[in-house]
């Protein structure tokens, strides 16, 4: 109960950010570019940047279905990526059938079985696995592999830095959602996420679901849901308002809901502003393995809007 009051305040997370100087100090010269007067250790949101235009990024104002085509590395790709890659602009999302082949799926899932029986996992809420890749070669060789790295810098048009990990044992069944309000940049949508298939997942055991178009909607922000605070305290909403913020917003677009029973060593790739979730587990039984990669880019502040905390980057 104290610790969940203390998390209300701002200087909680200062102090805390503090002692992580080098994990922090890299939004030092992003702030003094843009103007911003800011500590590496202070609190940070889209509120401060309010009075700023945020740059657009290329396939956000022009189609990936014509652009793409005058790229080199886009040519050196298969026919099947290809076709995919250029649906970015107008879907959101990529996906990329069986990208990974069964030894590397293989051994992402013995490492992370290994991790666990020797008590190494860093448990997150919901019993997410975070950060494994610091831990695993077979996770770190899947987030960097060479050519997922150009297809990301490609979408993107710009270097993209892995930032985290997530290993899931079993459906989220996370409510729908937009990564930005949990990884948010400025300038907007400079993160994007890979989400990888370590099974055959079946509709009884939550899989991903996701909004096509919907990363062309306004992006959420604290404002939004009336998660303004003060100088020295947190917003007064909790992340429920959030969820049923997007809710109404899904149900006044009239959104598509699509499901991704994806195979083993599929590829999921989306864009910041995706609305995603995870569908409901019916099979207590059944597992969902899975992990997904965020990164972000080099040019951009990094922060968690809700709480309003700095990105600590690796």
């Amino acid at each position: 109960m104290i610790l969940s009051k203390l998390r209300k305040y701002k200087w909680a997370y200062s102090f805390y950010n503090f002692f992580h100087k080098k994990s922090l100090v890299y939004n030092i010269p992003h702030y003094k570019r843009l103007g911003i007067n800011k500590k590496y250790y202070s609190s940070i949101s889209l509120n401060d940047f309010k009075d700023l235009e945020s740059p657009i990024n290329l396939f956000d104002q022009y189609d990936s279905a014509d652009l793409l085509q005058k790229k080199d590395f886009f040519k050196s790709l298969s026919k099947n990526k290809q076709k995919s890659l250029t649906q970015w602009s107008k879907d959101g999302y990529v996906i990329l059938k069986s990208y990974f082949d069964e030894k590397q799926i293989n051994s992402v899932n013995k490492q992370i079985d290994v991790l666990i029986n020797n008590g190494k996992v860093q448990w997150g809420y919901h019993d997410k696995i975070m950060f494994a890749f610091r831990q695993s070669e077979a996770i770190k060789s899947c987030a960097n592999n060479t050519e997922l790295l150009g297809i990301l810098k490609l979408l993107m048009n710009k270097e993209m830095s892995l930032f985290q990990s997530i290993n899931f044992l079993k459906g989220s069944q996370q409510k729908a959602h937009s990564d930005f309000i949990h990884m948010t940049t400025f300038p907007y949508g400079n993160i994007i996420a890979v989400w990888v298939a370590l099974e055959d997942i079946t509709n009884d055991s939550g899989p991903l679901h996701y909004y096509p178009g919907s990363h062309k909607l306004p992006y959420v922000t604290n404002k939004d849901f009336d998660n303004i605070g003060s100088r020295f305290k947190l917003g007064k909403s909790n992340y429920s308002d959030y969820e049923n913020h997007i809710e109404k917003i899904i149900q006044a677009e009239k959104l598509k809901k699509k499901v991704f029973l994806a195979k083993k060593g599929d590829v999921f790739i989306w864009h910041a502003n995706l609305l995603h979730g995870g569908d409901p587990v019916t099979n207590v039984q059944s597992s969902r393995k899975s992990m997904v990669f965020h990164y972000y880019s080099n040019d951009s502040v990094c922060f968690h809007e809700i709480t309003e905390r700095p990105a600590l980057r690796p």
